[in-house]
C-alpha cells in the first residue's frame, strides 16, 4: 500500500526541491513587490494621483492574488511556502523604498519591480524544463506574460 505523504507527481524530490527554492523567491519578489505598489497606491500624491491610485490598486489587488497561486504551487511541489517578512527579505531582489518618493519615481520604481519578478521567473525555467514540469511552466509564462504588460504600460506613464 503506497504512503500517502509520499509525492509521486514524476518529478524527483531533487528537482522538485530546486523548482520550489526558486518558486519561493518569486513568491518573495512577488510578495515584496505587492507591498511596495500597495504602499505607494497609499502615499502617491501630485497631478496623476487618480491615474495612479486606481492603477496601482489594480496592480496589488492582482499581486494578491499571484502570491497565492505560487505558494500553492510550492506546496503542490511538497515544500513549505515562505511567509514571514524575515523570509521574503532573504529571498527578495527588490528593494525597498525609502520615505515617499515622488509619483515618477514610485513610477520608476514599479518597473524595476516588475522587471525583477521576470528575471526571477525567468530563471527558474531551466529547473523546470529539466524536471518536465509544466504545470510550473505554466505558471511562470503567465507571471511574465502580465509583469512584462504591466512594466510596459508603467514604463508608457513616463514618456514625455
Amino acid at each position: 500500500m503506497k504512503n500517502m505523504n509520499t509525492i509521486d507527481i514524476g518529478i524527483p524530490e531533487g528537482d522538485r526541491k530546486a523548482i520550489a527554492e526558486g518558486l519561493s523567491r518569486l513568491l518573495a519578489d512577488s510578495y515584496t513587490l505587492y507591498l511596495k505598489t500597495h504602499n505607494f497606491h497609499w502615499n502617491v500624491t501630485g497631478p496623476m494621483f487618480q491615474t495612479l491610485h486606481l492603477m496601482f490598486e489594480a496592480q496589488y489587488t492582482e499581486l494578491s492574488t499571484a502570491v497565492d497561486l505560487i505558494a500553492e504551487r510550492i506546496r503542490a511541489l511538497g515544500f513549505p511556502a515562505p511567509a514571514t517578512y524575515s523570509e521574503f527579505l532573504k529571498l527578495t531582489s527588490i528593494k525597498e523604498p525609502i520615505g515617499v518618493p515622488a509619483a515618477k519615481d514610485m513610477i520608476r520604481q514599479l518597473v524595476e519591480g516588475q522587471e525583477a519578478v521576470v528575471r526571477t521567473a525567468r530563471s527558474i525555467f531551466p529547473a523546470v524544463e529539466k524536471a518536465h514540469d509544466e504545470a510550473s511552466a505554466d505558471l511562470l509564462t503567465q507571471r511574465m506574460q502580465l509583469h512584462e504588460k504591466t512594466a510596459w504600460m508603467l514604463r508608457s506613464l513616463l514618456e514625455e
